[in-house]
């Protein structure tokens, strides 16, 4: 802002600037880094299909999906997603208090639900290499759907970055700036 100030021949203190900012909630958030783990072996690996062609043609051929986290004050939220590439719309989303298969499985039950007839045959749901999409259980689930199952490289969060980008959006723009008291303030 500051710079952008500069470069309009209006010279003023960058302390003054930042105050003014800060008064209009003008400030952007910093992401801070974060300290990956690894959850184990994987029962099941899926072909790249997506291979980072992240366009569709029509609704309900695409669809990505992630699981992200929401620190509250009483503790951890996890948020699984779907997200269809088409309209880049959400196709399903789920909260819960564990990180678990059955939050993966309970988004993907009400998306097939209310998508059921609109549902492409050659539907392709990509994710990542996290544990959640391993399972015996996710598998049937998606292959009784008729799902194709996508994940992308491990160690590449590229491969999935439409799912990825919109929980980093959805983090620096609400969770970062007020921080929810409660598990119910959670309205995302």
């Amino acid at each position: 802002m500051w710079l952008w100030l500069k470069s309009q021949n209006i010279f003023r203190n960058p302390k003054t600037v930042l105050r003014i900012m800060k008064k209009y909630d003008l400030l952007s958030e910093i992401r801070r880094r974060r300290k990956w783990t690894q959850m184990g072996q994987q029962l099941h690996k899926y072909e790249n299909l997506l291979s980072r062609d992240v366009h569709a043609d029509s609704p309900n051929r695409k669809w990505v999906t992630d699981i992200s986290y929401i620190h509250t004050k009483q503790g951890v939220l996890y948020r699984s997603m779907i997200r269809d590439l088409c309209d880049n719309g959400i196709a399903a989303c789920k909260t819960g208090r564990r990180q678990t298969v059955n939050l993966v499985l309970d988004t993907i039950r009400p998306a097939m639900k209310k998508e059921k007839k609109r549902v492409a045959a050659g539907l392709c749901l990509h994710s990542g290499q996290g544990f959640q999409y391993a399972p015996q259980a996710y598998f049937n689930l998606t292959q009784a759907y008729g799902i194709t199952l996508s994940m992308s490289r491990k160690g590449n969060p590229y491969d999935n970055a439409m799912a990825e980008n919109l929980f980093s959006l959805l983090k620096t723009e609400c969770i970062y700036r007020r921080k929810p008291a409660t598990f119910g303030a959670v309205k995302v």
